[in-house]
């Protein structure tokens, strides 16, 4: 939170206000639109897999062999750091493309 209000503070008006709706549209930039994001994990894996639904993203096939991967494993569960790295790197894509990057790019390149 430190890096955030550090950056706010030196440059406001080039970093999105986080409680406030978009200010450019979603697919400026986009021609023909975005590509369409097709989920990989189908309804009956993640129900088999006994996923929450807060964990029902995009990321979830990710999910289901990092927790497949440990069910394996265990209790060695550090053996499966690079099923852990890919879920938790899809996260991040999944944060940074949905919102947060795309809006500061165009910040950066408006004001």
């Amino acid at each position: 939170m430190g890096n955030y209000l550090s950056l706010y503070m030196t440059n406001p008006e080039g970093t999105p206000k986080p409680l406030t709706e978009p200010s450019f549209d979603a697919n400026m930039g986009f021609p023909n639109g975005r590509k369409q994001r097709v989920m990989i994990a189908t309804e009956q894996e993640m129900e088999a897999a006994k996923l929450p639904l807060a964990d029902r993203d995009y990321c979830a096939h990710k999910l289901i062999a990092y927790r497949a991967c440990r069910a394996d494993v265990w209790p060695w569960a550090y053996k499966c750091a690079h099923e852990k790295h890919d879920y938790l790197n899809c996260e991040y894509d999944d944060f940074t493309t949905q919102g947060y990057k795309p809006v500061r790019s165009l910040h950066d390149r408006f004001y």
